[in-house]
């Protein structure tokens, strides 16, 4: 058998080679026992209304969710009309612990590359496809602006498609990865799951892939982690915050920090207390001296702040104190014995 040739043609240029026959078709007339032949060249020119790109056409699926486009994202809670709220597990301040949340300073303490669980509460339900998206910023307003990005090391370590993302999301098989095109922020979403039966809230899986610490990354500053609830397309139905720490012993720092806030708060209340006190003057203390006027018989106590000006006024009043002794003499005619005692009337000294 012969094999027919393969025409190199367009598609246009053979539809107009073709030899069409006549074809058969139901008659406008009503007696159905009437049949008239019609040709396709009868019904007009196809070539002059033929599209070379209809089989051409690209077309995608419309991608859910775009990141937002914003310069300096928000960061202030908005639970919106669902209530939207997050929960964290409680985890204590123990060393074995790979992750745990302070409630005191809403910060998420936790260890690289493990996952932190986070709790997803609504009020009512979200529109169908909305999204869960978990974005990362410095906290700092002289850093709000750059990207927050994993440092050198770590991304060269990781053979991940998108090792430069410092967020990821894990126990999902949809989870999209963002950069936007304008500020170049790194966003992370994965599909809202209503709650399973029983059950009141949706748990997410995040983990921070670098240190807090990791020179060429985050450099010792501090960061925030904003999760917002999204529509489709890109609507914030709901916003939460919180502050991220990623270390080696979460429950230890954790810890330390809070001891410290907690200080910095008592001190600042006693300060704070001290100055709205107003200084109340001691009740000045009295005693009569023999011989002395009524001005040198009131004693004063003055309050001194500081060792060193308080040893010198001490010197200065000790000094004052030795001129007043070597002003005081004796009255004349009248010896003092060499006990101290002064002579009763008609009484003789032992010299005479």
């Amino acid at each position: 058998m012969d094999e027919l040739p393969r025409s190199q043609d367009s598609f246009e240029v053979l539809w107009a080679n073709i030899n069409t026959p006549p074809i058969a078709t139901i008659s406008p007339d009503p007696d159905p026992n009437v049949w008239t032949t019609v040709s396709l060249q009868d019904l007009g020119d196809f070539t002059e209304r033929f599209d070379e790109n209809l089989f051409n056409m690209d077309i995608e699926p419309p991608q859910s969710a775009p990141p937002s486009g914003s310069t300096v994202p928000e960061t202030g809670d908005y639970p919106g009309e669902y209530e939207f709220t997050l929960r964290f597990q409680k985890s204590g301040t123990a060393k074995s612990v790979t992750s745990t949340y302070s409630e005191t300073l809403n910060k998420l303490y936790c260890q690289l590359s493990k996952t932190s669980p986070v709790e997803v509460l609504v009020a009512k339900e979200p529109p169908q496809d909305s999204v869960l998206r978990a974005t990362a910023v410095y906290k700092k307003t002289e850093h709000v602006a750059e990207v927050v990005r994993r440092c050198p090391h770590h991304q060269n370590e990781d053979p991940a498609e998108f090792k430069t993302h410092l967020i990821r999301m894990e126990g999902s098989q949809l989870v999209q990865y963002y950069e936007d095109p304008r500020t170049n922020r790194h966003s992370v979403t994965v599909p809202y799951e209503p709650p399973q039966l029983g059950a009141e809230r949706t748990t997410i899986l995040l983990s921070f892939m670098c240190n807090s610490s990791c020179m060429g990354g985050m450099n010792r500053r501090p960061i925030r982690t904003i999760l917002t609830l999204e529509t489709p397309g890109g609507e914030v139905l709901g916003r939460r915050s919180f502050e991220v720490r990623v270390c080696a012993c979460p429950g230890r720092d954790r810890k330390t920090e809070e001891e410290n806030r907690n200080k910095s708060q008592s001190g600042s209340k006693e300060t704070k207390k001290r100055k709205s006190t107003p200084s109340v003057p001691l009740p000045s203390l009295k005693r009569t001296k023999s011989g002395s006027s009524g001005e040198d018989e009131e004693v004063f106590v003055l309050q001194v702040r500081g060792r060193e000006r308080f040893e010198l006024l001490k010197k200065i009043n000790d000094g004052l104190d030795l001129v007043d002794n070597k002003q005081k003499k004796p009255k004349p005619g009248i010896p003092v014995p060499p006990s101290g005692k002064r002579l009763l009337k008609g009484e003789k000294s032992d010299s005479d």
